[in-house]
């Protein structure tokens, strides 16, 4: 049993969601891909390391829970199990919220190491709901990740800087650091998708998107009032009732544990959907 045990604990995954640009949807991506993922059974917790902001909380709906939180735990102020809040509407997931009042410099790599370690003991997934851009926090959201999320709008200047980040996880992460270790299997998550913008060329296709990024998709989550409205009482949009980005989102966690499911455009299947690129069933 102990072996057992051993062996289930060993493919513990960290999965970082991030993005270079504010206001793509990151958070909501994280609170949904970590309520999906737990919705299948996955033991899954979700941290914020947005220190100073703390916008995860509102959006999984436990703000009145908070009491400890990640900083709390790394500066040795309260034991993880103190501060890791379990969610009411699904036994499997989790929340470690971050603080509103210290700076981002009480984030130390040996802290946030030490919290994942022992989080590795416990959870099937980690998942890192990172701040934006490329900062400290940031950086540290990403580097003892496994795999990555990268969120990113059909717009030039949140792709660039997506293409950034994609930089940082190939150059500063404790994979890129070690020599002969896999690196960061990093995809994109398309969010805000508006068909008729792009028709009328105010936003990127998915192709042009993706040949500037060059990582496989991983989904199109349309622009949808669902996930202002899931997101405005505190309910992951997969938990929230069904729409169009609730489908996506679930789709791309299927994907994100290695399912083939077909590529949606706003809640349509399209089948053969950029497989030249990247030859996946789409």
């Amino acid at each position: 049993m102990t072996s057992q045990l051993k062996k289930e604990k060993s493919v513990s995954k960290v999965i970082v969601i991030t993005s270079g640009k504010g206001g793509v949807g990151k958070t909501t991506s994280s609170a949904a891909i970590g309520a999906g993922l737990a919705k299948r059974g996955h033991k899954t917790v979700v941290i914020d390391f947005d220190v100073g902001l703390r916008n995860l909380d509102m959006i999984m709906g436990c703000e009145r829970r908070v009491v400890y939180d990640f900083i709390n735990v790394i500066q040795g102020e309260a034991k993880l199990k103190q501060a890791l809040i379990r969610d009411k509407r699904v036994d499997t997931l989790y929340v470690l919220p971050t603080s509103q009042t210290r700076d981002k410099d009480a984030l130390t790599q040996e802290g946030v190491e030490a919290v994942l370690n022992e989080l590795r003991e416990e959870f099937d997934y980690i998942i890192c709901d990172s701040p934006a851009g490329i900062e400290r926090g940031a950086q540290l959201a990403m580097y003892f990740a496994d795999e990555a999320v990268v969120v990113t709008n059909p717009e030039v200047s949140s792709v660039r800087d997506s293409d950034r980040v994609l930089g940082l996880l190939n150059s500063k992460t404790k994979r890129a650091a070690e020599e002969g270790a896999e690196p960061i299997k990093a995809q994109v998550l398309l969010t805000r998708y508006d068909r008729a913008r792009i028709e009328k060329g105010e936003m990127m296709t998915v192709d042009d998107v993706l040949e500037i990024l060059a990582v496989p998709l991983l989904g199109i989550v349309p622009e949808s009032p669902a996930v202002l409205k899931a997101s405005n009482v505190g309910v992951p949009v997969v938990l929230d009732e069904p729409s169009a980005a609730s489908q996506a989102y679930e789709d791309a966690v299927a994907r994100l544990i290695g399912e083939e499911v077909e590529m949606r455009v706003d809640g349509e299947r399209k089948p053969g959907l950029l497989r030249r690129l990247f030859g996946r069933s789409a």
